[in-house]
């Protein structure tokens, strides 16, 4: 079995957030898989997806603190401006941690760890709605 499907998440501040629940919601038909693999692809260049942990917030909170001291806002050797200050290094944080990201399917559920989440990493003050294909496959 394949399908796929495109969500759209609501706006976001910027951060770091569990979309976990959004991509269960959106994937009833995983149940029927016995194996298989889910495909998570965002189709933005100034927001990312990553698994981690997803329980306690202070990680999100310390991953955001880390990623804007690591990358910079207002650096002097930007030239891709015009969109705000905060688009270039949203541009920067997004290649760093990726557009995608895959999850083993087993037994009708998301086989993510005991702590793992799928975050969704906005790295843009206003960064609007965003849209995540879903590709599932398996049998």
């Amino acid at each position: 079995m394949y399908f796929q499907k495109e969500i759209r998440l609501p706006a976001v501040s910027r951060g770091f957030h569990l979309i976990t629940r959004e991509v269960e919601q959106a994937l009833p038909e995983i149940t029927r898989l016995n194996v298989g693999m889910l495909h998570v692809f965002i189709k933005h260049t100034s927001a990312s997806l990553t698994i981690n942990e997803n329980a306690d917030p202070t990680v999100r909170q310390d991953f955001e603190s880390h990623f804007n001291e690591m990358v910079k806002e207002n650096e002097p050797y930007y030239k891709h401006t015009y969109e705000g200050s905060d688009d270039m290094p949203a541009h920067i944080k997004s290649s760093l941690l990726g557009s995608s990201t895959t999850i083993p399917i087993t037994n009708g559920r998301l086989n993510l760890g005991t702590w793992q989440g799928i975050y969704l990493c906005e790295h843009r003050d206003y960064g609007g709605s965003r849209s995540i294909v879903i590709t599932v496959w398996g049998e």
